[in-house]
């Protein structure tokens, strides 16, 4: 077990390029960004958390130096995040707490970890989706999924819905001009969405928060501007206007 002097000091991060990536979303006083916070918030108390596509291992880092998980993996495909993501750890003095793993998305997982909780986040749905699928022999099927996805939300819930996964909370937050969404699920009880709530989100709709209302007011503009275009060009695949037309519907019929 770590000191206490060194779970209450700052977490020491790398500094020049390695934080290129992080630009995008400023570290605060808490040193996660903003997006990160609120995944941080979902991740329960005392969990083994495998961070799968850590990047640099901010969120297991900053969640260590907290007291608020036990242990965790951080898993990266890439070797460059890979090496940036054993330096944090290294430089932060939790190579007996955080093991850092270069494995293709779920595979970084081992039955000894004996994960609780599952973050990806910074990635598309789709993607999401796909390393979830791709890795389901290592699910035990007791963790909490905390999922961030930069779009692709309706395939992503799809797949959880088709796999026995309850959605337990979403939120809507946006940082730097972007929308983000946070999925949290956990195995139970065998449940039907509507094609509505996949779109949505089930959570979602039930509790109508201003940061979700005002993502789908501005994509409804968006999308009628779209059908407009369409109205305008020629050949465009009437599978396409129908799929665009059923959102505008969908979306007005939300904010009504």
């Amino acid at each position: 077990m770590h000191s206490d002097a060194r779970q209450n000091r700052a977490p020491v991060w790398p500094s020049g390029p390695a934080i290129q990536k992080q630009r995008e979303m400023p570290l605060n006083q808490q040193t996660l960004s903003r997006r990160l916070e609120r995944v941080a918030a979902h991740v329960p108390a005392d969990a083994r958390l495998a961070d799968i596509g850590s990047d640099h291992a901010y969120l297991p880092v900053a969640l260590l130096h907290r007291g608020a998980i036990t242990a965790a993996v951080a898993g990266e495909v890439a070797l460059t995040p890979f090496r940036a993501a054993e330096r944090t750890v290294r430089e932060n003095d939790l190579e007996q707490s955080i093991s850092v793993r270069l494995a293709n998305g779920l595979a970084a997982i081992q039955p000894a970890d004996a994960i609780t909780a599952i973050s990806l986040c910074g990635m598309g749905g789709e993607t999401i989706r796909d390393i979830l699928d791709s890795g389901k022999a290592c699910l035990s099927g007791h963790e909490r999924l905390i999922l961030q996805p930069n779009g692709g939300e309706q395939p992503l819930r799809q797949w959880l819905m088709s796999n026995g996964y309850r959605i337990l909370l979403e939120e809507v937050l946006r940082e730097n001009r972007f929308d983000y969404e946070i999925i949290v699920a956990e195995r139970g009880d065998p449940v039907h969405y509507s094609a509505e709530q996949l779109y949505f989100g089930p959570v979602q709709m039930q509790v109508r928060s201003p940061a979700f209302l005002a993502k789908w007011q501005r994509l409804l503009l968006e999308r009628q501007r779209t059908l407009a275009s369409f109205s305008r060009a020629r050949n465009v695949p009437e599978q396409k206007v129908q799929d665009i037309a059923r959102q505008v519907r969908w979306i007005s019929e939300l904010l009504a």
